[in-house]
């Protein structure tokens, strides 16, 4: 998949295909039209160009106002925070035995808020000289 984790967002007028697949702010396709056709209808319209589906043939632009754009943008972040993490993050921590007080404190604080976290931590405790 690639170019699906691409920035979501306007493209502007850097559109590299000649032909493309429109639709309009309401989610109605508008068909096959050239490029300059499509910057014409932005520009008429006040609306921006957004790339869809890259891998389609043509490639599927959609008109959005900048509010719509925004809106997406969130959504998509709001998906991925939700989505589950891959893979168990593993912290790693290690101090001297001859630690001073308030570092080991400091430490234990940190492996607290990192248990809080579902992180699995691991402590590596060297002797001291």
């Amino acid at each position: 998949e690639p170019k699906t984790t691409a920035a979501f967002g306007s493209v502007g007028r850097r559109i590299p295909y000649r032909i493309l697949h429109v639709i309009n702010q309401d989610g109605e396709s508008l068909g096959n039209m050239h490029r300059a056709e499509a910057l014409k209808l932005m520009d008429q319209h006040d609306l921006k160009l957004v790339l869809l589906r890259e891998n389609a043939e043509p490639p599927v632009y959609r008109l959005m106002t900048g509010q719509q754009i925004h809106e997406e943008q969130l959504r998509r972040a709001e998906k991925k925070k939700a989505s589950p993490k891959t893979g168990m993050v593993q912290k790693e921590l290690s101090f001297s035995s001859a630690i001073a007080k308030n570092d080991l404190e400091t430490k234990t604080k940190q492996i607290a808020q990192w248990i809080e976290k579902k992180y699995h931590v691991k402590v590596t405790i060297r002797q001291a000289k």
